[in-house]
């Protein structure tokens, strides 16, 4: 099922509005930083609870710029698509929809 709702992806494409562009890409930016601070523990053999606390800030940090890029695309690609008219379009919308929102509900 999942292959079927991503297989025009590239066709909906569109530009994300300045601000939040660099907002996700500083926070992946930071989120990179953070990883590779994580590796040169691992390379330091520092404390496993503390490497796994700084894997869950960086799962969370992660989430953080999911959530931020999924209000983006409710607030407008699944907003234009609802209001495009063609149900089918609607349809397949909501079932990503649906897809993220089980994928997030299982962490």
């Amino acid at each position: 099922m999942a292959e079927n709702l991503h297989v025009h992806t590239e066709d909906l494409s569109r530009g994300r509005p300045d601000v939040l562009k660099r907002d996700v890409l500083n926070r992946l930016r930071s989120i990179a930083g953070h990883v590779n601070g994580i590796a040169r523990m691992v390379e330091e053999d520092k404390y496993c609870i503390d490497v796994i606390h700084q894997v869950e800030a960086v799962q969370a940090a992660l989430d953080r710029v999911s959530l931020l890029v999924l209000d983006d695309h409710m607030h407008h690609c699944v907003t234009n698509a609802i209001r495009s008219g063609d149900p089918a379009e609607g349809e397949r919308m909501l079932g990503e929809l649906r897809e993220v929102f089980t994928t997030l509900s299982g962490r």
